[in-house]
């Protein structure tokens, strides 16, 4: 057995693999779908906390015209819409009707804290979460490990994963995959990949972020010795040279092609696992939303289909 399928959640299938999404294009020579008029071999889609002013209705008029191929919506703005009198499935109608789709929701918050009692407790909004994504038509909604706690118990983490994949598959037809953030005490790529193994289901995923990758401290290597199977969606970002790596914050991310990180040998990488998903613009960078929002989206288009380009995939 090779290090990549040790690696890999082998089990795991590729929701979609015979019915493309808006927008593919298969190449005569090659069954391998093909987005951006075939400059790209995955989608594109956008965080929308890269265009965070704007309303969520703004929000898909903006990513549609930009020639997206998706869109990534958050909790609190779905919830936002909800309470306002918007109705989510009638907004996932006008999302696939602009010729989009949503390959995942942020996200679960809250939702693996470190006892039964608060597990428990969590569940309630946990549901309501995974209702709301799977409302719009999301494949994932994306599991935060913000709750996980210092020195957290691994076997514990990985059983309430397998629980909440259980949760979202049987009762909402979605799938919960696992993030890592530096921030919070899951902070590395191979941290979230030993508890989506550990859990031990064949719907378990992480969601690599190049941004995370970097400022964790758990690097880029990695990433070649998975399975693309293993991978939900694929956050994307540059990071600047300064400040330094320490003091490097959510809000210093960059367009993809304006700072130091190798992306396109990441993506390189990340072609070579065979991944077929979404690669989602996420910027949280305030000086961006204070730019015209149309030619923020349209601007990190062009980079990011640039730094693939550049990558040869």
């Amino acid at each position: 057995m090779d290090r990549k399928t040790f690696f890999a959640l082998t089990s795991a299938g590729v929701l979609g693999s015979t019915l493309a999404p808006p927008g593919a294009a298969t190449s005569a020579h090659s069954k391998e779908n093909r987005y951006q008029d075939g400059r790209s071999p995955w989608p594109i889609c956008l965080d929308t906390a890269t265009i965070r002013p704007a309303s969520l209705e703004d929000k898909v008029a903006i990513a549609s015209d930009a020639g997206f191929d998706a869109i990534e919506p958050w909790d609190g703005e779905l919830e936002e819409y909800e309470q306002k009198g918007g109705d989510l499935k009638a907004l996932g109608e006008e999302i696939r009707r602009r010729g989009l789709f949503v390959p995942s929701v942020i996200g679960l918050w809250n939702a693996l804290p470190p006892t039964r009692q608060e597990w428990e407790a969590s569940l309630e909004d946990t549901r309501r979460r995974m209702r709301m994504a799977a409302d719009i038509g999301s494949e994932h909604i994306q599991t935060i490990p913000n709750t996980v706690g210092e020195n957290y118990d691994l076997e514990w983490v990985a059983k309430r994963y397998r629980d909440i994949i259980e949760i979202g598959l049987n009762d909402y037809r979605i799938k919960p995959a696992l993030v890592f953030v530096k921030f919070f005490p899951l902070k590395t790529m191979g941290e979230a990949m030993a508890a989506a193994l550990n859990a031990n289901h064949p719907e378990a995923r992480i969601i690599p972020d190049t941004y995370h990758m970097h400022i964790s401290g758990g690097g880029f290597e990695g990433l070649s010795m998975l399975n693309g199977n293993a991978i939900a969606i694929f956050q994307f970002a540059d990071a600047p040279a300064d400040p330094s790596i320490d003091q490097l914050e959510d809000k210093h991310r960059v367009f993809p092609g304006d700072g130091v990180l190798p992306l396109p040998d990441i993506l390189s990488d990340l072609k070579q696992t065979g991944y077929r998903g979404c690669v989602s613009l996420e910027l949280y960078n305030p000086d961006y939303w204070k730019r015209d929002l149309q030619e923020v989206a349209e601007t990190g288009l062009r980079k990011t289909l640039e730094v693939i380009e550049q990558a040869g995939v």
